[in-house]
């Protein structure tokens, strides 16, 4: 039997996240991003063979359409990876990137392999939410304990508001110091290291003749923190999901999830090389951080944005470690209501959640986050000089899951 040995990632890019949409990859296909960010990792270990690499493993949560075709293999090849390299796509919704780099780890840590690629790539522009043609399975509406596997994100987080009692003035605090510290981080160029600048093609049609005008751009910084927002500016927005119901069920009001307080929908790509000591020693590599633990829990579907408070302790017992050694931790606002949520009954310090911000300012494109808060948490750790950071999120239909990353 194989003895496990380490893995350590010893590359770390991504994208900036885009608007979805209206934003500056509205045109740019998911499989053009995922190519730009393997590319960009590639670049910062010039001395690895590429041929060493066994495989691409690359999360996305909706993968067809333009994201179809096992995105994983065709991202690999049009990026100049050999044949011999191979891809797979997973998906667990809003974990696939890091469900990505935890099966990538494991590869390399039960020795069956010594270079991986781990990614993930998502265009919430050209792939809605739930896909082009979401057909749930009959029996999900035949019994009442199964409905919540259809509820809406945002239904969700209405019921997590109102089951840990979050207010809406909590939410959009939150939210408000999301847009500030990215802005903060942004104007401090601490996300550099980690964000590969893309060109895209903006095409305009001209008022009088309708000929399409092509200008080329370089973008370098995720286009989703707003300078102008303010608690003033929240508080107007309507709430979108439901209405506030009483512990029957009953109507006492409007809800409080918000467009101002719920993440961005966006298009974006992120991409981590994994590799074991013996690959580290024979290219000559300088190892990032080394990944530790992973975890993945089920909770209640219609209360999926807890998962972390499952799988926040699983992963930390698992590294044999407790919050307290936690330096940086990339919790996932896929609404203010869940995140405030975790951090409250988990007891993380909020001090050490999202100090760049997170996916209310920054942009949450479903599959590629898991890969892009990584690309954050390995960067903030070196540059900081802290020892242990985690990256965790809740899970459509009802998980969670962890990630805990050591700087080495």
């Amino acid at each position: 039997m194989k003895q496990i040995q380490d893995a350590y990632i010893v590359a770390a890019s991504r994208t900036p996240i885009g608007k979805s949409h209206r934003g500056f990859f509205r045109n740019t296909r998911p499989d053009d991003l995922l190519v730009a960010a393997i590319q960009a990792a590639l670049k910062q270990v010039p001395g690895l063979d590429p041929k060493a690499i066994e495989d691409a493993i690359v999360g996305c949560a909706m993968p067809e359409g333009e994201q179809g075709m096992n995105i994983a293999r065709i991202g690999a090849l049009l990026a100049g990876l050999p044949n011999s390299v191979g891809g797979v796509t997973v998906n667990r919704f809003c974990a696939s990137g890091l469900s990505a780099i935890q099966m990538a780890a494991d590869r390399i840590r039960v020795g069956e392999a010594e270079v991986m690629i781990a990614a993930g790539a998502e265009s919430m522009s050209m792939v809605p939410m739930s896909g082009n043609k979401p057909s749930f399975n009959p029996a999900v509406f035949a019994r009442d304990e199964n409905v919540g596997i259809a509820y809406g994100m945002g239904l969700t987080a209405e019921k997590v508001a109102q089951q840990w009692q979050v207010s809406r003035e909590a939410q959009d605090e939150f939210a408000l110091q999301s847009h500030l510290k990215a802005l903060a981080a942004q104007q401090a160029g601490a996300f550099a290291d980690e964000i590969t600048p893309v060109q895209v093609l903006d095409r305009t049609p001209h008022l009088e003749s309708g000929e399409i005008n092509i200008r080329a751009r370089t973008v370098s910084l995720d286009e989703g923190p707003r300078a102008e927002t303010t608690l003033a500016a929240l508080a107007k927005l309507r709430t979108v999901f439901a209405a506030r119901l009483d512990p029957a069920g009953k109507p006492t009001g409007y809800g409080s999830v918000t467009a101002g307080n719920s993440s961005q929908t966006s298009d974006g790509a992120g991409c981590l090389i994994l590799a074991s000591e013996k690959a580290v020693k024979q290219f000559g590599l300088t190892p990032l951080a080394r990944f530790v633990s992973f975890a993945s829990r089920g909770v209640p579907p219609e209360l999926m944005g807890i998962g972390p408070i499952e799988a926040i302790p699983a992963a930390l017992k698992s590294a044999g470690l407790s919050l307290a050694d936690m330096g940086w931790i990339e919790l996932n606002e896929a609404f203010a209501a869940q995140a405030l949520a975790v951090i409250n009954t988990v007891g993380l310090n909020p001090a050490l959640v999202n100090p760049m911000g997170g996916a209310i300012a920054l942009g949450h494109p479903l599959g590629a986050t898991g890969a892009i808060r990584a690309a954050t948490v390995v960067h903030a750790l070196r540059r900081h000089k802290l020892k242990y950071g985690m990256v965790t999120m809740c899970v459509g239909t009802g998980q969670g899951a962890a990630g805990i990353f050591e700087r080495v």
